[in-house]
């Protein structure tokens, strides 16, 4: 890795690229996509566990009573984000075709994702509290957020329904270990001082088992080979764009908000990432009967794109960090 630095190349992000080239290669199909799916879930358990276990009780409460810090996030998520969805009918069909614009709009209107926004805020030494707080409240509204915004500003094929599973699933998952890592944090908590080390193979670990499994399951779906190479360099193009924007936003909001440099990061993280996790299973019930794999493309390009970026930076202000 210190060889890499030498050429401004970061080691995490060649990971995440040749995670990609093996999923290309070597998709998990059947058995081993479940076992890919259980070790992504075991994984993102044991990162939660082990925040749980290496925050202090008073930096947990400090995170749920920062209200303004999850508005922020909030505003970014279900505001910003589905204005930019509308803005860009515009370029259809000169860009976008109607399906593709159909996907770019809903992946506006879904939560942000939990498990990455987190890790990116610990790599970045950023306010992780902070952070677990706003994504776990973002995925906990976006149950009921999403149906509703996506009556509101798409026909769709599906019904619009609360999916309660969906909450059960983040308590279970989530919540549930980290309550068990702040239960079990007096044993821990001397060792995980000393060694940084687990938290931070965790962190990336997770992260690479994600990307393999979403880059998986659209191979296997097939919906890279739906459209021409041209539709899909346009759409990626958009993809970065809309991205580029957030972030900016984003940036700028936390600095208008004045909030400190370990907030900033969380408004950036939380604020600018779209759950594939949770958009998939709605975009089954949504918009049953039509073309799913273009609707969920742009979804899965976004995901890629925003893990690759949100990767750079997280490392760019470790790197810079007081």
């Amino acid at each position: 890795m210190r060889f890499l630095s030498k050429f401004y190349i970061d080691g995490f992000i060649l990971s995440i690229l040749a995670v990609i080239a093996v999923a290309s290669i070597f998709p998990a199909r059947g058995d081993a996509a479940v076992i890919v799916s259980w070790l992504t879930k075991i994984a993102i358990a044991l990162l939660f566990f082990l925040y749980g276990a290496r925050l202090a009780p008073n930096e947990a409460i400090e995170g749920l009573k920062h209200w303004r810090l999850h508005l922020v996030v909030l505003a970014c998520t279900f505001v910003l984000f589905p204005v930019l969805g509308v803005a860009a009918h515009l370029l259809v069909p000169s860009v976008l075709t109607e399906d593709l614009y159909t996907g770019l709009l809903f992946l506006c209107l879904v939560p942000s994702t939990v498990q990455s926004s987190i890790a990116f805020t610990s790599i970045a030494k950023g306010n992780v509290a902070g952070a677990i707080v706003s994504a776990t409240v973002s995925n906990l509204l976006g149950v009921f957020l999403t149906p509703a915004l996506v009556i509101l500003l798409m026909n769709t094929t599906g019904q619009a329904r609360v999916d309660l599973s969906s909450i059960l699933d983040i308590v279970l998952q989530l919540l549930v270990p980290f309550f068990l890592g702040q239960l079990i944090r007096p044993r821990l908590e001397d060792w995980l001082a000393r060694y940084a080390e687990p938290t931070k193979l965790v962190d990336r670990g997770s992260i690479l088992l994600v990307v393999y499994s979403a880059f998986s399951a659209g191979m296997v779906e097939g919906i890279w080979h739906a459209m021409s190479p041209w539709r899909i360099l346009a759409l990626l193009l958009v993809c970065c764009v809309l991205l580029a924007l957030v972030l900016a936003a984003t940036m700028a909001a936390g600095r208008a908000a004045g909030f400190n440099r370990e907030d900033r990061i969380v408004v950036v993280f939380c604020g600018s990432k779209k759950s594939l996790a949770t958009g998939l299973p709605m975009a089954t019930v949504l918009f049953a009967g039509s073309p799913i794999g273009l609707i969920v493309l742009p979804l899965m390009l976004f995901h890629q794109v925003q893990l690759i970026v949100c990767a750079a930076l997280a490392q760019r202000w470790a790197r810079t960090a007081p």
